[in-house]
């Protein structure tokens, strides 16, 4: 297949293997502004590592909520990791565990162990009662809803 041809995702995942951050940038950025999830995640991360743009934790916490909102488990794990943190989001340990709660039970076999491990280190840091809670708020949460 030639290159032209390929979707704009594996493209910007080729121009991301082959170290061309800039022309990955490029090519997500249209799609996540059009509401692609996994652009919007792919180019979160992009930001958050400074990868062909400005490390700018707060646009990478921007898309990873526009991404997360869609249902993207990357995108949910990466948020949920910007809260444990408290890169581009106030550091909140309930966030966190909410959204990689919610990334494991999106993800796809392969991913959801690391999901649950990146979700019980967390969980690590909580108390019994606001694990509760964000278990609470992962089973109340909906497509759409921040």
């Amino acid at each position: 297949m030639r290159p032209a041809h390929a979707s704009a995702m594996t493209r910007a995942t080729a121009a991301y293997a082959r170290g061309d951050f800039i022309a990955a940038v490029n090519v997500l950025t249209p799609l996540a502004l059009r509401g692609d999830a996994s652009a919007q995640a792919f180019l979160g991360f992009m930001y958050e590592n400074g990868f062909g743009a400005p490390q700018a934790y707060d646009a990478a916490s921007d898309l990873y909520i526009q991404a997360a909102i869609r249902g993207n488990p990357f995108g949910q794990a990466m948020l949920g990791l910007m809260y444990d943190k408290g890169h581009g989001v106030p550091q909140d340990f309930i966030l966190a565990y909410k959204w990689l709660n919610l990334a494991a039970a999106h993800a796809p076999k392969r991913q959801r162990e690391y999901y649950l491990r990146l979700r019980n280190a967390v969980a690590s840091k909580m108390s019994p009662a606001q694990i509760v809670v964000g278990q609470r708020l992962a089973l109340l949460w909906a497509p759409g809803q921040p």
